[in-house]
């Protein structure tokens, strides 16, 4: 996994005040947190954020922080966004140790095509579009593959059954659906509860 630099102050001051003036000013209020390090308040330029976690990797990009002759080694965790305009208001960085497990969330992709399902005029219905995987941070896909083409109407894909790297395993509940499927309009019976008035 490739790592970047991300510069950092130390000299911001608490308050939603002092905040409001750090944004208005094109910089983001944080906090550094982890083992063996006490909340460290800081600031990052907003330009810089975003060009750091704009790889592949996103926000689970690996980024040595340097603040005030200190570097940390963290990830970007808690991202907190304006409501109404998007704009990121506050970051949470937590210090990771490059040789312990992390739990990260990754995109899931559908590849491949559901003949079956699809000839039986059935629909697949993507249940969970993120997996939250532990694994160590240099291990972190940048995305996982569902490959669908062997579903058959009434077929489910699990959590239990995506394949995952090697050194990467769920972090959440094995038994979760990530894919279903279902019929389609042009299967169900006529008469059907979907047709009945109520």
């Amino acid at each position: 996994m490739s790592q970047v630099t991300l510069q950092a102050s130390t000299s911001r001051l608490k308050g939603s005040s002092n905040s409001r003036r750090l944004r208005s000013s094109g910089s983001i209020p944080g906090v550094v947190y982890g083992p063996g390090v006490s909340p460290l308040p800081i600031s990052v330029d907003a330009k810089s954020f975003r060009t750091a976690v704009s790889g592949e990797q996103g926000l689970n990009s690996m980024i040595e922080l340097e603040a005030d002759g200190k570097k940390f080694l963290v990830m970007a965790r808690e991202i907190q966004r304006h409501p109404v305009r998007g704009t990121v208001s506050h970051i949470d960085f937590q210090v990771v140790d490059p040789n312990s497990t992390v739990i990260a969330e990754v995109p899931l992709h559908l590849v491949g095509d559901a003949v079956e399902v699809r000839h039986a005029d059935w629909e697949v219905d993507q249940q969970m579009f993120s997996i939250e995987l532990k694994t160590r941070p240099d291990k972190i896909p940048t995305h996982i593959d569902v490959d669908i083409s062997a579903l058959k109407p009434g077929d489910a894909i699990r959590i239990a059954d995506v394949v995952l790297p090697e050194g990467v395993e769920p972090a959440g509940d094995h038994a979760l659906s990530v894919v279903t499927t279902r019929q389609g309009r042009i299967a169900k019976p006529a008469g059907g509860p979907e047709s009945t008035a109520v």
